[in-house]
């Protein structure tokens, strides 16, 4: 090793010849001790002495400064592994620096973190290890402490029109409101939560944290299952500032028909099994196998009487085929021979298919 000429402060031995630091770099002051002398006062790692965590009992986020933070912890242990690694602070000096952790929970509140550090400073290989206990407390964050006491801005009711949501449009209706809360929990939103999931004998109340999620939802809902939805404001209270504070409730209709009811416009073209009902009533003509489909808005869908659904459907003989309009089947009910019309979905060759006894009389029904 080439010696720069100097002679350390401390003990007078040479010191070898380092480096210039580049242009603009901070000058090391130590950099004129030797290695001795150096390393007997060097330390690699800065970390406190005890670091205390407020953890919310309910949701484990953790408080820091002076706000909550998610920090998706499976477990307490987690929580004191992350909190140590952003207290430590290691020596600028020390290159290719690796470290490990052995947590040791000492009883229910306190986690000794054991953290051996090994780097390399002035070429030579460097170990160090420091042991912080961390002290783990427990709170309720605002966000819980929301949720606890009831508090909601937005109020979704799930409805139908003319008829009660069924248990699956309300279950999806459920899922839709989880769904959009993790998404915004995702983007970091704490303001996002759904305090309460009631049933009433017309549907689901679904309160929310905000008018913003409360409207969100509504259109989220609608879109996929049909219907529409309206607004009603109403003033509660006046916050710090004097502003007025509202509580609004979003009325949601889901359409009158849903997909596998069988309806009968009753304009002389047959009964009709629903397909979808987002946008435009759509399905299928039973008597043709021709699609339908007609606006919400239009007197003839809404004034259509309902029949029954394709899972009443009951599967029957074919007996023959009497031409391209006609096939005769057993009827489910007396077993007599009857001739129904048939649709384009009908295939030439099978031995049984599908039918519907209604008050509109008896009509072949779609496989799926």
């Amino acid at each position: 090793m080439s010696k720069s000429g100097e002679f350390c402060p401390r003990c007078g031995d040479d010191v070898p010849e380092r480096p210039e630091p580049l242009p603009g770099e901070p000058r090391d002051r130590d950099t004129a001790l030797c290695d001795a002398c150096y390393f007997e006062q060097f330390e690699m790692v800065d970390a406190p002495e005890r670091i205390e965590v407020l953890v919310c009992s309910r949701c484990g986020a953790v408080h820091r400064g002076n706000r909550w933070v998610d920090v998706g912890a499976k477990d307490y242990t987690d929580v004191a592994v992350d909190e140590v690694t952003e207290a430590l602070a290691i020596h600028f000096n020390a290159e290719q620096v690796q470290w490990g952790v052995d947590p040791e929970q000492v009883d229910q509140n306190t986690i000794r973190m054991h953290c051996m550090f090994s780097g390399i400073v002035r070429g030579t290989v460097v170990e160090e290890q420091v042991t912080v206990p961390v002290k783990v407390s427990r709170g309720t964050c605002k966000r819980c402490g929301r949720i606890s006491g009831g508090a909601y801005a937005g109020k979704v009711q799930i409805r139908a029109e003319e008829r009660e949501p069924t248990a699956e449009e309300q279950e999806r209706a459920v899922e839709i409101a989880h769904e959009l809360v993790d998404e915004r929990e995702g983007k970091g939103d704490r303001e996002a939560f759904i305090t309460e999931v009631t049933d009433t004998k017309d549907g689901k109340n679904i309160k929310l944290s905000t008018n913003k999620l409360g409207r969100e939802l509504s259109r989220r809902v609608t879109r996929k299952l049909g219907g529409d939805f309206e607004d009603y404001a109403t003033l509660v209270t006046e916050d710090s500032d004097g502003n007025e504070v509202y509580r609004v409730n979003f009325s949601v209709r889901l359409p009158r028909y849903r997909p596998g009811e069988i309806i009968d416009p009753e304009d002389g073209d047959g009964p009709v099994l629903v397909s979808s009902v987002t946008g435009n009533l759509k399905g299928t003509r039973l008597t043709s196998g021709e699609p339908f489909e007609a606006s919400f808005e239009d007197e003839d869908a809404p004034d259509a009487k309902r029949l029954d659904t394709s899972d009443d459907a009951e599967e029957t003989t074919v007996v023959a085929v009497e031409d391209e309009h006609a096939v005769q089947v057993l009827d489910p009910e007396t077993y007599e021979t009857v001739s129904i019309a048939r649709p384009d979905f009908f295939e030439p060759g099978v031995e049984s298919v599908l039918v519907l006894k209604s008050r509109a009389g008896l009509h072949m029904v779609p496989e799926e």
